[in-house]
């Protein structure tokens, strides 16, 4: 849980990816991959094939990286106002299903960017898991009844 305030904070470092930021890892043009495009213009393949090596390079520091790798946007979890759960209305809660290895890293990760963050009591946390399982369930048997 944290203070509302931080939420939306939260919410851009939980849908980041790395590995999908164009800033980052920028799209090459697809004639960059056409081999008798290139042929046709050696004045860019030797541009082409900078930027490849580039890319290859930031690639490479990034899949390095553990904290870069602690991505959000490929975990099971869900972000919760207070006031929805029927709790603290100036609170944001945060509902992650993930390994232990990334929930270890992913507490030291939120620690540093959201000063307000901690972990909730075992009472709360029950509440908050049962009431999204409770809801996906609901979700299922919605499915259920239109694919039936």
């Amino acid at each position: 849980m944290l203070n509302s305030s931080e939420a939306p904070a939260l919410k851009k470092m939980l849908e980041y990816d790395p590995y999908l930021d164009p800033n980052l890892i920028p799209k090459t043009p697809k004639e960059w991959d056409d081999s008798e495009y290139m042929k046709a213009h050696p004045e860019i393949a030797e541009q082409a094939a900078a930027k490849k090596k580039e890319i290859d390079g930031t690639m490479a520091r990034l899949r390095e990286d553990k904290e870069a790798n602690l991505i959000f946007a490929r975990q099971d979890y869900q972000l919760r106002d207070g006031i929805m759960l029927g709790l603290d209305r100036e609170k944001t809660y945060l509902y992650l299903s993930a390994t232990d290895e990334f929930v270890a890293g992913a507490d030291v990760k939120l620690k540093k960017m959201l000063p307000t963050i901690q972990r909730a009591d075992p009472e709360t946390e029950k509440k908050i898991i049962d009431t999204i399982d409770e809801e996906r369930q609901k979700s299922d048997q919605g499915l259920g009844f239109i694919f039936s």
